[in-house]
């Protein structure tokens, strides 16, 4: 590592601010750099910005910082310096602890970082001139940088075998998703970009981090708008991003990458994907579940994908069998129904089922057939929830002029319920029994 180079730059409103510019051998790892990087910055930099420690060692897992400012409540706390990572870039923040009080949140202001803890520190701990020990949730965030830096080898291997480019990053609580900017992503590429990325795991490259000016850096797989000083996050041979993430040293700690499903969003493919201990935790669970649905069939694991169709298609034929039955069951009770039902003075046989509970569905095959008779009238009720059917023979409303549409429509409407239907049959739902009592008054069936 080169000394800094110190430069004076001044800023709107008379503020002076010392741009410090670090070089990094690109094979050296962030762990390696040591903590005189941090003193270097600490020394220049001016009262109230707080030192990133995480910008140059992503593997400091404890710390001690001083407190230079709280809110009155006590529950936003501001450090001097700080190894805590703010959500940013699509990687959540950071937890952990503070003077032994839980971090619940870390908010970046610009050029100070916001520590919100669970509750107010210590009361000797809050002193501006007392220093804090602080701790980092280290699971937390190694499972971060597994995911973060598994996006960046998985977006450049998009780029390097296909050409296409990521929109968008979002690590998740449970996956990680990309957005590639394409329509379209055949199963093939993805399976293509899952084994060159786990290859390229293998491979154990390094990850170097470097600050450069935005100016005269070249070669970023995706270009930054930001001028001044960039981070710049290297894969050895495959990668240059700019990025303030939090990431691992080598590709081998990101672990198996695993890409599961897409979906289409608007004119980008969502891929989404699991690294390191996320990918093996997946592996496990989905072997298991296998592993119980090919004891339910009693077969092998690699059997269960054609027992399943084998099952399926068994059930479909079954169920189909089952509504042909339940169809002619239908006809059957209708026509009997028929037979059984006596004419009015009109000759018109006229019917109501009434049923406490259930689907009006399940009646109106009986409705369909017992109307399928000469002058004929079919009314089916549940109670609960509210509803009717009413069904009329071709005769009945071409001799009687009664349209089941417009008459229970017009019922329905009356007594504040929904529904409607057409000449021969229609339905509807009520709010009450009381409407529905209503109702039936309105088309005379009692």
């Amino acid at each position: 590592m080169r000394w800094p180079v110190l430069a004076p730059v001044r800023r709107p409103r008379g503020r002076l601010t010392i741009l410090v510019t670090l070089s990094f051998s690109p094979l050296s790892r962030p762990h390696e750099w040591g903590h005189d990087t941090h003193e270097c910055v600490r020394h220049v930099k001016l009262a109230g910005v707080t030192d990133r420690l995480y910008y140059t060692d992503s593997y400091l897992r404890e710390f001690r910082a001083r407190v230079t400012g709280r809110s009155d409540d006590g529950r936003r706390i501001y450090l001097d310096r700080t190894a805590f990572y703010p959500a940013s870039g699509g990687q959540p923040h950071d937890t952990g602890v503070i003077a032994g009080v839980p971090l619940v949140d870390v908010e970046d202001e610009g050029e100070r970082i916001a520590h919100l803890v669970a509750a107010p520190l210590p009361e000797h701990d809050t002193l501006q001139a007392d220093e804090v020990d602080c701790r980092i949730d280290w699971d937390r965030r190694f499972d971060h940088m597994q995911q973060h830096s598994g996006q960046h080898l998985l977006s450049a291997v998009f780029v390097e075998r296909f050409g296409i480019a990521t929109v968008s990053f979002h690590l998740g609580q449970e996956n990680s998703t990309i957005d590639l900017d394409t329509a379209t992503l055949e199963p093939a590429r993805v399976l293509e970009a899952e084994r060159r990325a786990n290859e390229a795991v293998f491979e154990n490259r390094p990850l170097g981090v470097s600050f450069e000016d935005a100016a005269e850096t070249r070669d970023l797989r995706k270009p930054s708008e930001r001028a001044g000083t960039l981070r710049i996050v290297s894969i050895e041979g495959l990668d240059r991003s700019a990025c303030g993430g939090t990431h691992v040293a080598r590709t081998g700690e990101i672990g198996p990458i695993l890409l599961r499903k897409l979906d289409r969003i608007r004119n980008t493919v969502r891929v989404e994907f699991l690294c390191g201990g996320r990918a093996v935790r997946r592996a496990r669970a989905d072997f298991d579940a296998l592993s119980r649905v090919a004891q339910m069939v009693s077969g092998a694991l690699d059997e269960v994908p054609g027992l399943m169709a084998a099952q399926f298609e068994a059930a479909r034929n079954a169920d189909k069998l089952r509504r042909k039955l339940e169809a002619d069951l239908a006809q059957y009770q209708g026509r009997e129904l028929y037979a059984a039902t006596a004419p009015d003075e009109a000759g018109v046989r006229r019917i109501l089922r009434r049923l406490p509970s259930g689907n009006l569905e399940d009646l109106r095959a009986i409705a369909q057939s017992f109307t399928a008779q000469a002058k004929a009238v079919f009314v089916a009720v549940l109670d609960e929830p509210p509803a009717v059917l009413l069904a009329v023979s071709a005769d009945s409303g071409a001799d009687s002029g009664i349209d089941a549409g417009k008459l229970l429509k017009a019922a329905l409407t009356q007594a504040g319920g929904r529904g409607g239907g057409n000449q021969r049959m229609a339905q509807g739902s009520l709010p009450s029994l009381e409407a529905l009592e209503q109702v039936l008054s309105c088309i005379r069936i009692s």
